[in-house]
């Protein structure tokens, strides 16, 4: 009882510390705050057999560490409420065996266990051992173990080890100091800097704690459109308070900085990054981080992309810039430079700019850069081919930059399970460098953050799901997508078999009909001017060409689509020769990029058989359909889920199936506009003409 007393004690002085180890409780029974941690009772022969025998929770490793104080409570939570039993918690491992008693007990400095979190599960019928070389590990065991009961797999038989596949699995904010945040659309920031540091919110507990479950393990706290003065010493006390009550949960913080805080904020006339004084100031900068923040992550740099500041302004290269910052930072963290750039004065394809940028710099740039390269060539659009950067420069480490939030795919709104999107990535092949997880592992992925100050974390119940799906990819990239969406459904709605089935049936398919109703055959960037919501392929008046539809799908009246082969841009010479062979011909590229690369007469025919027009007026109507019959699905499951959640997700369908239509119909109408031709036979014309739709504006929307 004397070492229970001491295990209690420190929990209780840890609890302090951090404001609570343990998520809140949330203000309504499901309101989707608990996420995937829910540690929902099982039913049947599962509750039995785990509540058999009262649990004793102990472990040797360090009783005074905190991670491992965060392990103990975490299971100590998810193992009563799993249960229903009272946990008995131990200060040691019983040296002789416990009779008619589960122990689920820690060992967190195994010498045969991998580092960088990894962890192995040993169970039997009345003991399961938690193995890692680190408290890190003992704490993603920790989440694994619980993973698997949430899921109503039997304790007897959950033995397994794992390790991450990647060593950085980051989140980035686009969050503004003042709360807003630039595409995100589950409300406002979560983070209160202007509370900070005196004031630590619960919420920044509890998302940690998510966080972690899933394997995440850097967060970039603000916008790559950054201020100046959040480089400023006021907020570099705000990042302590963060950091220290992040380092338990294995979450390093990272800053985004403005290239050009040298003169906006420290009273030189230059940014110059071979500028001496400007290099020195970049270096005092670094210590004053790594002086609050030891373990400080490094700094993420948008350059010369959008307007923002960067080495060319002076005549330098991204190396010349990212390598400066590299310096100051040292050994002690990262640069993460992101490859996002275009230029209005660059009037070659956008889809080029950045290849044409960067690979000739390979291995240019200092080891501890890092190159974060989006997962198309131009801008997290429903679907684009994967990006010639990867595989094409073998000297530098390159990062996958994914978006978790939807600013492309109907915002928080439309039900899009992301998975699909990027295995489809991950699993493209690059040439003779492999596939881009071979390409990427070796350092790691980003994901622009959808979580925000909405209840449930993300606006809606299905996107926590993308949050989740990004961790677990980062961490296994070899994990389908179904077997994902399983995981997170049972722990998240329901281990009911047959509803369990329909909701992974729903978000298997959710992605493919939002393509389908809003860029199909491979058209892209047809969304709305500023808040990139709903349908403007007709926009074609901004003052730069980038920046309208007109740009990315040049239709005409004899046809549609972007040709990108050495007729046109001929961007497709930056993919490595057998795969630009492959899709220089319209005959034999994959549909799903047809307009991508090729300009396409409307009544060319297809392989099957249809005219383009004909196949496609079929894919919006596929999309429109495929969203209906998710909310008849969604529909069924009524007595499966929860009334709360239940109402929230058919009225975010009920929403869906609106735009799917209206996306469908302005996209109709406005093709209609410039060819001239009927719908196919057996389609719908349109509900609305042209000028109605081009009429409609949205000037309180999300993002705005």
């Amino acid at each position: 009882m004397r070492g229970k007393r001491l295990v209690n004690w420190l929990a209780a002085l840890f609890a302090s510390v951090l404001g609570c180890i343990a998520l809140a409780a949330p203000a309504k029974a499901e309101d989707g705050y608990g996420l995937w941690l829910r540690y929902a009772p099982p039913e049947g022969e599962a509750k039995a057999e785990l509540s058999r025998h009262p649990i004793v929770l102990a472990t040797n490793s360090q009783q005074d560490n905190p991670t491992i104080a965060v392990a103990m409570a975490e299971l100590e939570r998810g193992l009563e409420s799993l249960s229903g039993l009272d946990v008995d918690r131990r200060a040691s491992v019983p040296t002789s065996s416990l009779s008619d008693v589960t122990l689920i007990s820690l060992q967190c400095d195994h010498p045969q266990i991998a580092g960088g979190g990894a962890f192995s599960l040993n169970s039997s019928s009345s003991k399961v051992s938690i193995l890692a070389s680190e408290p890190i590990g003992c704490l993603y065991g920790a989440f694994a173990l619980l993973r698997s009961l949430s899921e109503g797999e039997p304790l007897d038989s959950i033995a397994y080890s794992s390790a991450p596949a990647m060593p950085l699995r980051m989140l980035n904010h686009w969050d503004n100091p003042d709360g807003h945040v630039e595409r995100g659309y589950a409300g406002r920031s979560i983070f209160d800097w202007w509370h900070l540091p005196e004031r630590l919110d619960q919420r920044m507990i509890d998302y940690a704690r998510a966080n972690a479950s899933i394997g995440i393990n850097g967060v970039v706290v603000n916008n790559v459109n950054a201020r100046a003065f959040m480089l400023e010493q006021r907020y570099i006390a705000k990042y302590k308070r963060l950091a220290d009550a992040w380092r338990p949960f294995g979450i390093r913080l990272y800053v985004s900085a403005r290239f050009s805080a040298p003169q906006d904020i420290g009273g030189l006339n230059t940014s110059d990054p071979l500028d001496p004084a400007v290099r020195a100031w970049w270096k005092a900068k670094a210590d004053e981080f790594y002086r609050a923040v030891p373990d400080f992550g490094g700094f993420l740099v948008k350059a010369n992309s959008e307007g923002q500041p960067g080495p060319q302004d002076f005549g330098r290269t991204h190396a010349d810039g990212a390598n400066m910052l590299a310096e100051a930072v040292g050994n002690r963290g990262t640069v993460i430079w992101r490859a996002f750039v275009y230029s209005e004065e660059d009037e070659t394809d956008r889809a080029k700019q950045a290849y044409a940028e960067f690979v000739p710099l390979d291995g240019q740039f200092a080891d501890n850069v890092i190159i974060q390269v989006k997962n198309g060539p131009i801008d997290f659009q429903p679907r684009e081919p994967y990006h010639p950067m990867f595989g094409a420069m073998p000297n530098t480490n390159l990062m996958l930059e994914a978006q978790i939030t939807k600013e492309y795919l109907g915002f928080a709104s439309h039900l899009a399970f992301l998975a699909p999107m990027w295995e489809e990535v991950l699993d493209e092949q690059t040439g003779r460098a492999g596939t881009v997880a071979e390409v990427v592992s070796p350092v790691g992925m980003a994901g622009v953050a959808n979580t925000g100050s909405d209840r449930n974390w993300t606006g809606s119940h299905f996107d926590q799901a993308n949050w989740y799906a990004f961790g677990r990819l980062a961490w296994d990239p070899d994990l389908s997508s179904e077997h994902i969406a399983r995981e997170w459904a049972s722990q998240t709605f329901t281990r009911d078999p047959q509803a369990n089935d329909a909701i992974v049936a729903m978000m298997m398919r959710s992605r493919e009909a939002v393509v389908s109703y809003m860029t199909p055959l491979g058209l892209a960037h047809l969304m709305d001017t500023g808040h990139h919501y709903g349908p403007a392929p007709w926009v074609c008046d901004l003052a730069r060409p980038e920046w309208n539809p007109c740009y990315y799908h040049r239709a005409d009246a004899e046809g549609i689509g972007f040709d990108r082969t050495v007729h046109g841009s001929d961007a497709l010479s930056q993919y490595p020769d057998e795969i630009a062979e492959r899709w220089d011909d319209p005959a034999t590229i994959d549909p799903r990029f047809l307009l991508w690369f090729h300009h396409v007469a409307w009544d060319a025919k297809l392989s099957s058989g249809e005219t383009l027009w004909e196949a496609l007026v079929a894919e919006y109507d596929r999309g429109v359909e495929e969203v209906d019959a998710m909310a008849r699905q969604w529909a069924e499951l009524s007595d499966a889920i929860d009334p709360q959640r239940f109402r929230a997700v058919s009225e975010s369908l009920e929403i869906q199936c609106k735009e799917a239509r209206w996306w469908r119909d302005a996209s109709i109408a406005y093709w209609q506009s410039i060819n001239g031709l009927p719908v196919p036979n057996g389609a719908r014309q349109p509900a609305e003409t042209i000028e109605a739709y081009q009429s409609r504006s949205f000037p309180e929307a999300p993002g705005q």
